[in-house]
This record gives C-alpha cells, structure tokens and sequence, in this order.
C-alpha cells in the first residue's frame, strides 16, 4: 500500500469520525425543554406543562425564549391553547418571583418589522429554511386560497421568524414538536422534518425528540414521527 493512499484512507477515517460524532451528538437539556413545552402546549396539557415550564427555566431557558416559543406555537396550534400556555407561563413566572427566584429575561423580544414587502421578506425566509425557491404564489393552496398564502409569508415567516430570540434552529425544533404530538398532520411534519434537518437538527435529535413525545403524548404519534424520521433519512 503506497504512502498517498494511506493518507488518503486517515482522512477518510477521520471525516467518518466526524460525522458519526455529529451524527450522534444528543439535544442539550435547554431543547429537550423546548420539545417538552412545545408539545405539552399543542395537547393542551397544561398540568403537565407547567411541571415542563419550571424545568425549562431551571435548565436555562430564557423568559423571553419560552415567550417566543408560546407566541410561535399559536401559527400551529391555534390561538386558544397558545393563549392557555402564555397564561399559564405567566403564572408560573408569578410563582417563582413570590419563591425568591429571579429568572433571566434574555434578548429583547423584537417587535418592528416594516419591510417594503414583507410577503417578500417572509418568502425569502422560507426560501432560506427549505432551500427550496418559492413561488408566489405557492403552488397548490396559495393558489387557491392566496389570502392563507399570505398570512403563511406575511406574519410566520416575516412578523414572528424577524425576532432572533430564538434561532431557526430552535423555532423548526419547536414546530416540529407540535406537529408530531397532534393527530393527522403527518405531511406538515415531514416537511419539517426536512426544514429542520436543514437548519442542522440531527436525525438522532429527532430520535430523541420522537422519546420525549412518547412521554408528553403517546406512544402512537412518537411512533408516526419515528416512521417519518426513518422514511427522510432513506432519502
């Protein structure tokens, strides 16, 4: 065996190393929290969430974070059980401030967004999180309803995704936590699946993800997810 094709099996071995490290690397307890919340939230589980929104801030979560996280879920859960989370976050905070603990606000939650267009600004935002060029409008539904279309661009992907309170990371982590834990919305969930693998989230992230709903929801929708998982990553 000659010396360059030695060199050039160590650097194999070694870009393999890596990427299996990479491959393997486990959520940090700051996003297991974020699993948890997000899922509890979309099931309307609120006994438990709180148990989660506690943890969550012990395991450094931010206020502010946790806030995003509740706003954003309203886009995929609907407003009443985004609206029963932030209340129930706010008691929460009340209670931990009567105990003597003083939690981290965190980055200041950005609330200006005035683009030129900002149907624009959110398409280019999705462009970004697919890797996907967009059209406008979107095939299919944006065609047919152009006034959800418009929402989908104009306030998620533009109005909520323009604070960088959390990152896109976090936000597809989230977003994919309520989809796994509520019943049909297979599609919606391997679509972002796709999106969130994009933004760097493993498929043993999301192994771990789909565990951790098998305790908030049930062992049926960590199943589906797993499903999902596996049929992305054959890709």
């Amino acid at each position: 065996m000659n010396t360059n094709f030695k060199i050039l099996l160590f650097v194999f071995a070694l870009i393999t190393s890596s990427m299996n490290a990479q491959d393997k690397i486990n959520l940090m307890v700051s996003q297991e929290s974020l699993v948890k919340i997000s899922s509890l939230t979309a099931t309307g589980n609120i006994d438990q969430l709180k148990i989660e929104l506690n943890e969550g801030l012990n395991n450094g979560l931010t206020v502010n974070e946790i806030k995003e996280a509740l706003v954003q879920l309203y886009a995929y859960c609907g407003f009443p059980r985004s609206l029963n989370a932030i209340n129930e976050f706010k008691a929460v905070l009340d209670e931990r401030k009567s105990n003597g603990i003083a939690d981290v606000e965190g980055k200041e939650i950005s609330v200006e967004n005035n683009p030129p267009d900002k149907y624009e600004q959110g398409r280019k935002v999705l462009e970004i999180l697919t890797k996907t060029p967009q059209t406008k409008p979107a095939k299919g539904f944006g065609e047919f309803a152009p006034r959800i279309d418009a929402f989908l661009k104009e306030h998620l992907f533009a109005d909520i995704f323009a604070s960088d309170v959390l990152t896109y990371q976090q936000r597809e982590l989230i977003t994919i936590s309520a989809l796994a834990s509520i019943e049909g919305l297979e599609s919606q969930l391997k679509a972002h699946i796709g999106i969130g693998k994009n933004t760097g989230i493993t498929d043993h992230q999301l192994i771990q993800s789909a565990e951790l709903i098998a305790r908030t929801v049930n062992l049926s929708q960590a199943e589906i997810f797993r499903k999902i998982i596996n049929e992305n990553s054959l890709k």
